[in-house]
């Protein structure tokens, strides 16, 4: 790798946790992603890559949606599936000292690519973990078993209020996969976490698939 034999570094995940004999077996495990660094917090000098697994077959994902909300007869299904993408921002923002802020936004500049829905937030932003787990199948936000990170991390039940006001909407970690590939054919998550310097991207596209 080109270190000299006086210079220092470690090794980390792509949440910048160092790898050291005594988290080893628990952090490096097959196909994950690794840094190299002269630092735990050191500049990255390009954008990497992280692939993703998925189980059960990506078709579970991408056309669950289709079903989840023309199964809801006599009613018009997009307001639910936009209730789904706002709830993410509910959970992020629920914690924040400051202004919270939401925004929704409809983009129908062919020059920016294919129309699209953007939700943006002010919220505590996510790690590489983070977005992983929030990928994969039916990981509720309430879930804590091994490695798991949730894309949720801290979040507390809140008293019984209207659900307008809190996160209680995907309960089972469900809805948002299905709202995104009802709405569209790709979603693309950016996010950085408030204690990071490090911006995290997330695609999932049916025609990648």
């Amino acid at each position: 790798f080109g270190i000299a034999s006086d210079e220092n570094f470690v090794i980390t995940t792509t949440n910048r946790k160092e790898i050291t004999e005594d988290n080893f077996s628990e952090l490096v495990q097959d196909g994950v992603t690794l840094y190299l660094l002269q630092s735990v917090d050191q500049m990255l000098p390009l954008a990497t890559k992280e692939r993703i697994d998925f189980l059960p077959h990506y078709d579970t994902l991408v056309k669950s949606g289709m079903y989840e909300y023309y199964a809801s007869e006599g009613q018009n299904p997009l307001p639910f599936a936009l209730a789904e993408l706002i709830d993410n921002s509910l959970s992020a923002t629920s914690r924040n000292t400051g202004i919270r802020s939401i925004q929704i936004k409809l983009l129908f500049d062919d020059s920016q690519g294919k129309p699209a829905v953007a939700v943006i937030d002010n919220g505590s932003g996510m790690t590489s973990k983070q977005l992983n787990n929030w990928a994969v199948y039916r990981l509720s936000k309430f879930t804590r078993q091994g490695d798991f990170e949730s894309d949720h991390s801290g979040y507390v039940r809140p008293l019984p209020v209207p659900r307008s006001l809190n996160s209680d909407i995907s309960y089972f970690g469900v809805g948002g996969k299905q709202a995104v590939f009802f709405v569209g054919q790709s979603a693309r998550m950016i996010s950085k976490p408030a204690a990071s310097q490090d911006v995290h991207e997330l695609v999932l596209s049916k025609e990648d698939f």
